[in-house]
This record gives C-alpha cells, structure tokens and sequence, in this order.
C-alpha cells in the first residue's frame, strides 16, 4: 500500500468513526433519563400566518378530477375515438395512474362512428345509426355504485325525435339486474336532457349506457354522471373533511400542470369545454374544474385562492387577462366575460404565482435562462398590477439546495451548488433583479422517506440502514431550516433585501414515501411545522402536496388520515404568536456538509432528542405547548413556564398510536385518533411517549 493509498484509508476510517460517534451520541441521548425545557412567554416573535397550514392542488390526470370533483364518468366528451385506439395518454409510468376508462359500443360496431362534421364540443362526437329491432348506442364499465345513493346527470344528445333514447345502468347479468331511465324531449339538434336514478345495489363495475332504438341515427354530444349530493360538483364528504383543516390557502392549478395550460379553455359552460391533451402529464383533462369551479371550492372549504398563472408556454397579456377575470368589475371585457360566466361580482384573488419551476430545463415547459426569466417575471409583474395594483405576487424562485438536488444547477452553470448570484443562483437572480415586483418568494422541496442526497455523489442515496429514528424524522425540518440560512445569505448579498422583505411561500413540500395513510410521517410533517413556527417572520406561506394526501375516501365516505388529523390538531390547538423554547440540550451536530438537504445547523429546538414550539393564542388568553418525541422509547420532560400567570389546569392532546405504521383509513377501524384529556396540574415531569405529538394548553387566570 502506497503513502496515498495509506492516507485515503486513514481518511475514511476517519469519516466512519466521526460518524459512529455521531449516532452514539444520537442513540444515547435519544435513551436519556431528562431532558429540561424553559417557556419564556415574554418573549415573542411574529405571529404565525394561518397560510402556513395551506394545500396545493395540481390538475395532475385525476388527482382534481377524481380526488375532488364528482364526475363518474371518464372522456364524458368524447377525446378519444370509440372504439379508443392507442394514444399519447395510454402510455408511460406518469400515465399509468391517469389511464382513462374507455367507451365501447352497445351492438355492431359498425352502427358507430365518429362524426367530425357535427360535432357538439371537440375534434367529434359519437354518431350511431339507430335499428328497429335492437338497443344500440355506447357503454363505459367500472362505474362504482353504492346502495341507496341517488345519482344524477345529463346527456346531450340530437336524434331523431322518433326515436326512443335510455340511459341504462347495467349491474349484474341478470336481465332484472338493470335501470332504464327514458329520455324524453330529445331533440334534432343537440340538446341536453336530465335524468336521475338511486341505486339498489352496491358495485365497483356498474356499466353506463347511453341507447336508442329506431330509425335514423343519433349522436351523443356529452354525458356526465355525479352523486345528487354533490356540492357544486364537489364530492361532499371529501369537502366536509377538508372544511375541517381551516386550511387558509389552497394553490392551483400548477405546479407542473399550469407551464402548458390554457386558463380560457377552463372557463364558460362545462359541456362546451373542449378536453385538452396535457402534454406535462401525458394524460387527457375535461377541463371541468377551471378558475370558476376552484372558486367556489374555495367558498366551500374556506380558504383563499392562490392562483400560478402560465409563465411557461404563457405570455403576460394572458395573465393581465386573468387577473382581470378573476378581479376586474363588469366594466371591463373579462369582468363582462365572468359575468356572462354566472358570476357578476369580482372573485377578489389575493394571491398570483409567476409560473412554476422555470428554472427545471429538464422538464419544465418553457423554462429558460434565469437572465430571461427575470425579464418574462417583471413584464408579467408590470402587467398584472396594472389591472389590479393591490394583488400579491409571489415568484416563481429555487435556492440552492433545490437547483443542487435536481442538477438543474450544472443546466444553467458550471457548478453543482450554485455560485452565489451566479446563473443557476435562480432565487438569488430574482432577489437582485426583480425585487420590486414580488412580495413573497415561492420554494419547493421534497423528501424521500428511504433516501438522503449525498453531495458528492451528487444523487439521492439509501440511508444507512441503522439510522436513528430521529435523524428520519428531522429531514423535513432540515429543510425547512436550510432555506433559512440560504435567505440569511442572500440578505448579506442584498442588501436591499433586508429594507424590503420577500418571505417564502413554500408551495409545494412533502416527505414521499411513506405508506399511504399511515402515521410514519406524521411527527416528521409536524416538525417540519414547528421549524416554520421558529422562524415565522420568513415563513408566511406553505401549500403541502397535495391536499388530498390529508384523506382516505372511497365512493362515498372520507376520513382524515392521520396527516389530516395533525394539521387539523395544529390549525385548532396550536397558537399563533411564538413564544420562546430554551433547553440545554442542543441537536446534534450534522455529519454531513451542509448543502443538498442539509443544513449547517440541525433543525429543532435545544431539548433533544425532543422538539418543543409553543405560542400564545392571538389574544394572548391561552399558551399552547408542542412536544413532539421523534425517537422509539419514552422520554422524560421537565418543563418550565416562565413569565405566564397561567391557570394550573389545562388540556392535552395526543396522537400516540401503538405503532409508526398504524393507520386511519375509510372502512377499518382507526389506529389512529387524537386523544384528548384535562389535567388540573400541569405535572412537574411529563412522560411524551415514541413518536408521539403532545399539545399542552393552559389559558390564563
């Protein structure tokens, strides 16, 4: 072995043991017998803005179409031919979860053509030549049903008024194992026709028929099919879960999605709305839920719309225009147009994103230069506020541990962490170029629940396989405090920055991986929301991916999963004026550089392995104290409340399952649920269970 050869062993020998000792420390402190926490309630920091509790909506294939909306039927105006032949949308693994359920004909399918001549909406519309002697028409199979349940829907249709039209629900081989509802009134040209049904049976693969029998022939121009109790097209029980979370913000349409959208094609009467191609997620949108629709779904949860207009493919008079649609009176041509829409006064959007991730060459639709984005960023600013100057405008950026991860960094420069205001520095370029024309700076990230980034690797790697538990839980907070330091830098690049503030909306974050509604991420997720909380003068705004990640639902029923259970735990108990935590007990220090998701220093507060946040309420009546335990044993709490004339009783709420793996689903009996309980004496010394959620909340005397 040569001296170099000699000096690279001892060097990683080296890195192993530091590491080792790392975890040592890690795992001893994490069995510690106490650990002490002082609450300083005179000493406060700015409040925390309800928006930190914000979603995001994409129009990703069905994640709106299904998740949200009510419509049961698939293609219900016709993009694909029938018989449907292979497509752009059948294929590849984004498809996979977007895959439509195809038409098919009812008789010979020679009786069936597509007509591009007569066409209702779109490129054509299903024609079918009628016979005397049998049923024929279309039919689409996997439509789910449930006993007792009224459905309701519309068919447009022209044909021969002759002619005698169905629809027929078809749910067994029975020939008693079928509804026929007559459809009356049809007309010679297209006309739309209702009709209403309650099922007798319960089903996941119910077909839908829309039939005639006579003479001529008849063309379908759209169907749809919904539960009578939908809420203006929404389903019911998945807004009644949601209104639940006092959300504050929800984020649509995009995301990805908005780089390529059209936000005209999403506006005016639904059956007209031509189905578009999405050529972001290779999939087919109705369009059904547009800006009108994500208005009233925002009346029905409660929260206020953010709306990312298209800086990709998009241009900034579309924009202006948009604005004005949603904002401008009835004086002005979109203000009419909304009008003309059904809704006369001004929606009043607050909230305008810039585009999406311009900086994603790779995937992005229209991304750019950063030198060219921040120009495309001023001219939509300036044109935006000249419709309305009151809006609040939010760039589109991407700090250094986000150009770092996607690589975009070596795209754009020459250098995987970006030099600082150099051409991959893209939130560092808008700070300095367009800081007069944004109010808050949006960031993303995402976690992945079995991997880490490896800076020299310079990709996600496995993480090591005895890795503590709370180093897999403070990851989320890792990040959020990495983009902490990152803006702390910037403010001494610009100095311009620190007398005119740009918070950080982060619009999209979540940690992936986890098992669908289970628990294991949930203390990781509320973490990362108490590091928000320490640093609530910057964070002003956060939309998780996705909304409905906070639910399990099947055809008819939706329940908070526990993700869902601990926002709303949060939204409701949690305060909204920071008090400050001390402890003596700082986290570790990192092994890793800082840099990729790491930061110089470790999330959480000074009471490790614990992580504590606690506030008053907003008018200063009752003090909330967070304890999360992120470790696999009970740990031991001596907390002192200083400077708060509090009543010795109290309540607490937990979440505190038997297992990280436990789950609340529709249809199983909940593993997990939010215990709650008074005290009459806060105890001197408090036990958190493993990774377990605790909010103390005393008020005051």
């Amino acid at each position: 072995m040569d001296k170099k050869q000699i000096q690279r062993t001892s060097s990683r020998l080296g890195r192993t043991a530091c590491i080792a000792s790392a975890i040592a420390i890690q795992l001893t402190a994490a069995c510690a017998q106490s650990v002490e926490a002082t609450i300083d309630a005179s000493k406060t920091s700015a409040p925390i803005s309800k928006n930190l509790y914000g979603q995001f909506v994409e129009r990703i294939g069905n994640i709106v179409n299904n998740g949200l909306w009510s419509e049961m039927l698939d293609d219900r105006k016709f993009y694909n031919p029938i018989p449907a032949k292979t497509s752009r949308d059948s294929g590849g693994p984004r498809a996979a979860r977007t895959r439509l359920r195809t038409w098919t004909p009812v008789g010979p399918g020679s009786a069936l053509a597509m007509d591009s001549s007569h066409t209702y909406v779109g490129k054509h519309s299903p024609q079918i030549t009628l016979s005397p002697a049998e049923q024929r028409g279309i039919e689409q199979a996997g439509i789910g049903l449930v006993a007792g349940k009224t459905y309701s829907g519309r068919v447009v249709l022209s044909g021969s008024p002759l002619a005698r039209f169905n629809v027929v629900i078809l749910w067994g081989s029975k020939p008693s194992d079928c509804q026929s509802i007559p459809l009356d009134h049809v007309q010679v040209s297209f006309h739309k026709v209702t009709f209403h049904f309650k099922s007798p049976v319960s089903t996941e693969n119910a077909k839908f028929q829309i039939v005639g029998i006579g003479n001529g022939s008849f063309e379908v121009g759209a169907a749809s099919l919904m539960p009578a109790d939908n809420l203006d097209g929404f389903r019911s029980e998945v807004i009644g879960v949601l209104k639940q979370l006092h959300s504050g913000v929800y984020r649509f349409p995009g995301g990805n999605f908005v780089s390529a959208h059209e936000w005209r094609d999403a506006i005016g009467d639904p059956d007209r709305r031509s189905p578009k191609f999405d050529p972001v997620w290779n999939a087919v949108q109705p369009n059904d839920v547009g800006t009108d629709e994500f208005m009233k779904f925002c009346k029905l949860v409660d929260v206020q719309p953010y709306i990312s207009v298209n800086a990709g493919t998009g241009d900034a008079w579309s924009a202006k225009e948009y604005v004005e649609y949603c904002n401008g009176s009835t004086k002005t041509a979109m203000g009419r147009l909304r009008a003309q829409n059904g809704h006369r006064e001004p929606y009043h959007v607050k909230y305008w994103g810039i585009g999406n991730e311009a900086w994603g060459t790779s995937y992005q639709f229209g991304a750019m230069k950063l030198s060219q984005f921040e120009f495309k960023h001023n001219s939509f600013a300036e044109a935006m506020r000249s419709v309305d100057p009151t809006i609040t405008l939010i760039g589109s950026g991407a700090m250094a541990d986000t150009m770092t991860g996607s690589k975009e960094s070596l795209s754009l420069g020459n250098s995987l962490i970006p030099e600082p205001l150099g051409p991959a520095d893209w939130t560092g370029g808008l700070f300095a170029h367009c800081l007069d024309n944004m109010d808050l700076i949006s960031e993303h990230f995402y976690n992945y629940g079995g991997t880490h980034y490896d800076l020299k690797k310079a990709q996600q790697v496995p993480n090591d396989a005895d890795e503590p538990l709370v180093t897999w839980m403070r990851r989320p907070a890792n990040h959020i405090r990495l983009k902490v330091e990152e803006y702390r830098a910037y403010e001494k690049l610009i100095p311009a920055l620190v007398s005119k503030p740009v918070p950080i909306a982060l619009d999209e974050w979540a940690y992936a991986g986890g098992p669908p509604n289970s628990y294991r991420v949930v203390p990781a997720y509320a973490w990362a929301l108490h590091e928000m909380f320490r640093h609530s003068d910057l964070y002003n705004m956060a939309c998780f991916t996705f909304a409905t990640a906070m639910f399990s639902a099947n055809r008819s029923e939706a329940v908070l999963n526990p993700t869902g259970l601990m926002f709303k735990l949060y939204r409701e108990q949690f305060g909204s004026v920071p008090v400050e935590v001390r402890g003596r007990s700082p986290q570790p220090k990192p092994t890793d550089p800082p840099g990729g998701e790491q930061p110089a220093v470790n999330a959480g507060s000074d009471t490790f392995p614990l992580d504590i946040a606690s506030a008053w309420s907003e008018d200063r009546k009752a003090l909330t104290i967070a304890v999360i335990n992120p470790t696999e044993s009970e740990q031991v709490l001596d907390l002192n409340i200083i400077n708060a004339n509090l009543k010795g009783s109290g309540m607490v709420w937990r979440l505190a399952p038997a297992s990280l793996n436990a789950v609340t689903a529709v249809g199983q009996a909940p593993e997990v649920v939010v215990q709650s309980e008074k005290f009459e004496s806060l105890p001197a010394k408090l036990t958190p269970a493993k990774y377990s959620i605790n909010l103390y909340r005393m008020t005051v005397k």
